[in-house]
């Protein structure tokens, strides 16, 4: 079985999603998790957008990283900066990819412009598991 780990600050909201949408597309063959280098807790609007395009991650929760499955793992996919500074080191053979993705949390606005920022993020994942060619 091949490991992805996806990261962010603190496993809240990208991280989540990209779990969600990992289970979601991703063969059989993927162990997938999420992790951050700090826990901050399942956003709700992560939840809510995930639900709208039928993946539930409702019951996920906020990780920190297992040193032991990042060791571990085929590929290693940090989703900001700070994730992508703040890892731990990982052996060679470990894949390393960095998407730098807004944080939808600190979106202003209203409630529809924060879940607008909440889906742009979301699709983006959707499209860049989708376009990697090292997931297929």
């Amino acid at each position: 079985m091949k490991r992805i780990y996806f990261l962010c600050t603190g496993n809240a909201c990208r991280s989540q999603m990209a779990e969600g949408l990992g289970r979601a597309l991703l063969s059989s063959e993927w162990e997938i998790r999420s992790a951050g280098v700090e826990q901050h807790g399942l956003n709700p609007m992560a939840v809510q957008v995930m639900a709208e395009i039928g993946i539930d991650i409702s019951q996920q929760y906020s990780k920190l990283i297992d040193p032991d499955y990042l060791t571990h793992c085929d590929v290693v996919v940090t989703l900001c900066g700070d994730a992508r500074d703040r890892c731990p080191v990982t052996p060679p053979q470990v894949h390393r990819v960095h998407w730098p993705l807004p944080d939808p949390a600190q979106a202003v606005g209203d409630e529809e412009t924060k879940l607008r920022a909440f889906r742009q993020v979301r699709d983006e994942i959707r499209t860049r598991i989708e376009k990697s060619k090292m997931l297929q």
